[in-house]
């Protein structure tokens, strides 16, 4: 058994995209520093996530890019042996995503659309059509990005496809309607908690959780960034502030004693499940 040390990393991506390489760059640097393997980086780290999700404003759109541009290959040369997840505005055709992309230095080892939008992205954003798991080479991980973890069948697709770890890249905000005076009282940062730690106990897998954090537009975004074990437990985090959550686990370890009673998957009865 290995232990791999993983950073999930909370902070602020803006639309310049030099910026958001040179700002990446600084994270990757960090977690170099600490020596992560797996390093993951919020949704819309280049070029920022969208400003109103009421209305988006078509002319101040996230800028788009296409799945081989420079910028991509520009952080591929500088992360080396560590596996690092990110997410932008991805352009093909003249349509665009929400994307996240798995990388090292030797090249892309995954990437993913984002499937379940919110009513203002799905103005802005085609959506994806597939959820699988990818073969990286600190084991067999899955990528969604933040409204998909509503939904427990994302998770769970992932999970019966061979993941062990789960990332989930996100630009979640607080409450739009319902307005806390602070970050740590606001309902969605309740709900952003419950579901990445319900995901990673439902599927008894590691799951790691990175947010943007500061303001885009109407947005405040909440941070809370974290690595949460296969029992359900949270490992590390950031709370609202930008930075680093790390820990260190034993992934196989982990996941076969919190299965070695309860099996989640195997005890699964999906005859009886409704399916439409």
């Amino acid at each position: 058994m290995t232990t791999l040390r993983i950073a999930a990393a909370a902070a602020h991506f803006g639309r310049d995209l030099p910026r958001s390489v040179e700002r990446i760059g600084m994270v990757v640097a960090a977690a170099r520093r600490v020596g992560a393997s797996l390093l993951v980086l919020p949704d819309a780290a280049l070029g920022g996530y969208l400003a109103d999700l009421r209305s988006p404003d078509p002319d101040a759109l996230p800028p788009a890019i296409g799945p081989d541009a420079p910028e991509l290959r520009r952080i591929i040369g500088m992360v080396g042996e560590m596996v690092v997840c990110l997410g932008y505005s991805e352009a093909v055709g003249g349509q665009r995503w929400n994307s996240a992309i798995c990388l090292n230095g030797d090249g892309v080892l995954g990437r993913y659309r984002k499937v379940h939008q919110p009513p203002g992205e799905a103005l802005v954003y085609a959506a994806g059509d597939t959820i699988a798991a990818f073969d990286t080479p600190i084991g067999r991980m899955g990528m969604l990005i933040d409204y998909d973890k509503t939904f427990p069948e994302a998770a769970r697709t992932l999970a019966l496809d061979g993941a062990r770890i789960i990332t989930c890249l996100c630009a979640w905000p607080a409450s739009l309607t319902q307005r806390a005076p602070r970050l740590t009282q606001d309902r969605q940062s309740r709900l952003f908690d419950l579901y990445d730690c319900a995901r990673a106990a439902e599927n008894q897998v590691v799951w790691v959780a990175a947010n943007q954090t500061g303001s885009m537009g109407g947005l405040r975004f909440l941070g809370q960034s974290k690595v949460v074990g296969p029992g359900g437990e949270v490992l590390a985090r950031t709370w609202a502030k930008a930075g680093l959550a790390v820990t260190e686990i034993d992934v196989d370890a982990e996941i076969e004693r919190a299965r070695l009673v309860l099996h989640h998957l195997s005890e699964r009865r999906p005859d009886l499940y409704l399916e439409k």
